[in-house]
């Protein structure tokens, strides 16, 4: 939870003695179960795997085979947002459901129907939301709006605290929870941009769209859509919904400036919602979100906060920019694990693929990088114009060789083979600095280590126990 004031758990007693099914029992999955149990609700769950069953077993929720339920006495199916009911295919259970009139429905779509008197903050996009939730959730917190962040970050929706009329949800949602979402209406809705992904769920990128472009579902007056315009599909949702919607919409962008809205020149956050092309703050400034992808999320983190203060919005502009400044980063996403001199050491694990690890590279320079693990389809080639930021390469893992082949003759490679072997090479390379040190691995993690998480902290581990280092001085996301 975060803001300064003690809320209660959520009040379930509404689904006291109703008939709920749940399937999937991964962490939202077996949150809602538990959560509607404890509450009085006749709840009948079930996964496909047997050790998950066990799990729930153990917390006194007997499993029950939902296959050999009748859901025309079902109120509602609680569904994990991961398991497929469209496309590629349907799972059996879904298809039985949906026979029965049965309605499918998320841990979210629960939330805001019984936490109906709070503020929502709804985030979505293929890229960004994970960074943009959580800096929202801090900039409330700094200025003093009580909230909880969850959803497809943190915790699940029924393990979030009561706000009530005086806090706010700060929530990230995918794709796929949307889906599950038919009656929730978000405050503020942000869709930070639309790039090709999961599209065998969707059937395809229309598909994907259009789940995307649901966060703005039942917005009218007094609500605002904000909107990244720096792809083709999300500027045309704006194109309409500007047309279209009777809620305030303020388009976002990092390439060009945008009347009306909130755009980035010359290094600049620029407001321009008034007409006045406000100058607000310089990006370069924000040690902890660097480059230009995180140039939209504290566009949109901007907007969303200063919707929320209102009337006070122009007063506590100072304190959102204070706020932002003050921003620790998430961990494993370009986080800046500290320094030894010159030297910069960055984390970013999560950067699985080429995509992800091209937006660490373009926000650095003179970079001493640590990469490999599992490929990825088409490995690092699309990162060729950016391998004149690297002054050289220590590669890992199973992809280290094809790695080696692929930046023969433009960069430097060593194969270091394991992690802490290649943060004491990249650490004697750079000496006193200047350098950054980048883990931005654009592989998955799981030849050496069970998560890109664990992945990171080893990273931060190794750099820690460097020499001379000294770890980035926080205070946290409060």
């Amino acid at each position: 939870m975060n803001g300064s004031a003690t809320h209660d758990r959520l009040d379930l007693s509404a689904f006291q003695g109703r008939d709920i099914a749940v399937l999937g029992l991964g962490i939202s999955g077996r949150s809602a179960a538990t959560a509607l149990h404890h509450a009085g609700a006749d709840v009948m769950a079930w996964d496909d795997s047997a050790e998950r069953r066990d799990v729930i077993a153990a917390a006194g929720l007997e499993p029950v085979d939902l296959m050999e339920v009748d859901f025309s006495t079902v109120d509602e199916l609680v569904l994990s947002p991961g398991i497929p009911h469209g496309h590629p295919h349907s799972h059996p259970i879904i298809e039985r459901a949906r026979a029965a009139g049965c309605a499918l429905v998320c841990d979210l779509e629960l939330l805001t129907r019984i936490e109906s008197d709070a503020g929502y903050i709804g985030i979505t996009g293929t890229n960004g939301k994970s960074t943009t939730t959580a800096l929202i959730g801090h900039i409330l917190s700094k200025t003093g709006t009580a909230n909880a962040v969850g959803g497809n970050i943190g915790a699940p929706g029924l393990d979030l605290p009561a706000m009530g009329a005086s806090g706010v949800y700060v929530l990230e949602v995918s794709s796929y929870q949307l889906e599950l979402m038919p009656t929730a209406v978000f405050d503020v809705a942000i869709l930070l941009n639309i790039t090709p992904d999961h599209l065998d769920r969707h059937g395809g990128m229309d598909g994907y769209v259009a789940a995307k472009r649901r966060v703005f579902r039942g917005q009218r007056s007094g609500h605002t859509a904000i909107i990244g315009i720096d792809d083709k599909p999300s500027k045309s949702i704006f194109e309409d919904l500007h047309h279209s919607s009777d809620a305030t919409v303020v388009p976002l962008s990092t390439r060009e400036a945008c009347p009306g809205g909130i755009y980035i020149d010359k290094g600049w956050l620029i407001d321009d919602r008034h007409g006045d092309a406000q100058p607000i703050l310089e990006l370069s400034s924000l040690e902890t979100l660097p480059g230009a992808h995180n140039a939209q999320n504290v566009a949109a983190a901007y907007a969303a906060s200063t919707v929320i203060a209102g009337d006070d919005g122009e007063a506590n502009r100072g304190a959102i920019i204070a706020a932002i400044r003050s921003f620790p980063g998430l961990a494993h996403r370009q986080e800046l694990v500290g320094y030894r001199n010159a030297v910069r050491f960055v984390n970013d694990s999560k950067a699985t693929n080429a995509e992800a690890a091209a937006h660490a590279l373009a926000a650095y320079d003179n970079i001493i990088w640590i990469a490999g693990g599992i490929a990825k389809d088409g490995g690092i080639a699309s990162l060729d114009g950016l391998f004149d930021r690297i002054r050289h390469a220590y590669l890992i893992g199973t992809a280290a060789k094809d790695f080696a082949k692929t930046l023969d003759g433009r960069v430097p490679t060593t194969i270091s083979g394991d992690l802490d072997t290649a943060v004491a090479d990249a650490a004697r390379l750079a000496g006193d600095g200047p350098a950054t040190i980048l883990l931005a691995p654009a592989c998955a993690s799981f030849d050496q280590f069970t998560s890109f998480e664990a992945r990171g902290d080893a990273f931060k581990a190794a750099v820690t126990a460097l020499a001379g280092f000294t770890p980035r001085q926080t205070g946290g996301v409060a």
